[in-house]
């Protein structure tokens, strides 16, 4: 899951050379989503009933169409490295909306700390660049779009917790998972073609192939196997996986895509990953 999902930042910012960004996630997931399912359903196991179905969609809602939306609408305006270690946030938020839940996990002093170092890393790693006029407020926008899938990301991953301590223990994780895809498809696809992105869909073969990559090594692989580590291990430990993924996506897009990379930037990032170290529970 690190390893797959550290590549598919750079996936995505190919895959907009031609593609918008709603309907790229839609098509990835869609895709995804049924043909998983119809791989188990030939391999004989038990799809999610629709009983099922209503508190899929909400996972679906938040950890696909806010998360996987929030981080490809970002990349429009931030270099793909740079919203890796955005999305990076991702466990400070877990962890704050995980101690606001009924029976969640308190918040210590230690990750009190580790937030507060998190977050000044973020503001260090951005304030540069938004007070640069109009690319500024682009970038902003991108800034914005990255925390907000975070959020997104994190409340989908409480909810998919207690969910699976609850009435969904006995479902096929990776079933669950292909029912998430295929319903977060189709809530991006409605946001796409809402926004009119049908008439400038475009695909050659590279972005061609950036899309068959996220849609198979980045949804079918990637997802499933953090849907399981969902179900099976901590949430603090299942949020380490955003160590990783920056320091991926950053050589990759610095060495693939010639995306600046500088001193401040590599300060900022390791502030955020100190951050991260803190509130990770030792």
């Amino acid at each position: 899951m690190c390893l797959v999902w550290g590549t598919t930042y750079l996936a995505i910012r190919v895959a907009l050379e031609t593609i918008p960004p709603l309907l790229m996630g839609a098509i990835r997931y869609t895709v995804a989503g049924a043909l998983l399912a119809l791989i188990l359903k030939a391999s004989g196991e038990r799809l999610p009933g629709r009983a099922a179905w209503p508190s899929l969609f909400v996972l679906s809602v938040l950890m696909i169409g806010f998360g996987n939306g929030g981080v490809v609408w970002a990349e429009q305006t931030v270099p793909s490295g740079l919203t890796a270690v955005l999305v990076a946030t991702s466990p400070f938020w877990m962890v704050g909306i995980d101690a606001l839940m009924a029976h969640g996990e308190r918040m210590t002093i230690r990750r009190a700390a580790g937030l507060l170092v998190g977050f000044s890393g973020i503001v260090m790693l951005v304030w540069p660049e938004i007070r640069m006029g109009e690319s500024g407020r682009a970038f902003l926008g991108g800034v914005i779009a990255a925390q907000l899938a975070c959020v997104g990301w994190a409340l989908g991953s409480t909810y998919s917790r207690r969910r699976g301590h609850t009435d969904a223990s006995d479902e096929n994780v990776l079933a669950t998972a292909a029912f998430e895809m295929l319903f977060g498809g189709i809530v991006l696809l409605g946001a796409g073609l809402a926004r009119g992105e049908g008439s400038w869909l475009a695909v050659n073969a590279r972005t061609g192939a950036a899309l068959a990559y996220l849609t198979v090594a980045g949804s079918v692989l990637g997802f499933t196997a953090y849907a399981y580590a969902l179900k099976h291990l901590p949430i603090a430990t299942v949020s380490l996986y955003a160590y990783v993924n920056p320091v991926i996506a950053v050589v990759l897009g610095t060495l693939i895509l010639k995306e600046p990379f500088n001193a401040r930037t590599g300060i900022a990032a390791a502030v955020v990953l100190a951050g991260m170290a803190l509130v990770r529970d030792t």
